[in-house]
């Protein structure tokens, strides 16, 4: 099993719609680096820090756990002809729900907390939508809870 952060902006898709609807297919990524995480590296029974981004208060809010693993995105096929489906560019996962966490977890946080640094979340420059987490990583954040 491994450990990733998913990034999503709370007014597009938060904790609370997942909790609601149990299962959601993560689409719409457009990131050649993280499309390799989803098609390659992101595996069915992974663990998902939730994080929400671009809101008053970015942080940790939910896990989730990875029901499916990397399949190309649905959301590119609308007849506009951006991508082959018998050689998709883009991919997506399924996570479902596990828990809102009791309280948000924030960057600012994570940034002070010891043994996280490394964490490409709180390094400059990093925008990514999702990336690996290591399992040091996901207990010091889960800690801070």
């Amino acid at each position: 099993m491994a450990y990733w952060l998913f990034k999503s902006e709370p007014g597009t898709y938060s904790i609370d719609q997942l909790g609601k609807e149990r299962r959601t297919g993560w689409n719409g990524v457009r990131n050649y680096q993280a499309r390799n995480m989803l098609r390659d590296d992101i595996k069915r029974g992974d663990k998902v820090l939730f994080y929400h981004s671009s809101c008053a208060e970015p942080g940790v809010v939910g896990i989730a756990k990875v029901l499916r693993a990397g399949y190309p995105d649905t959301t590119v096929y609308n007849g506009k002809g951006n991508t082959d489906p018998d050689n998709p560019t883009w991919f997506m996962v399924d996570i479902g729900f596990e828990r809102k966490l009791k309280r948000t977890i924030t960057l600012t946080e994570i940034k002070d907390a010891h043994g996280i640094t490394d964490l490409p979340l709180v390094q400059r420059g990093n925008r990514l939508s999702i990336m690996p987490v290591s399992s040091a990583q996901w207990k010091a954040i889960l800690a801070l809870e």
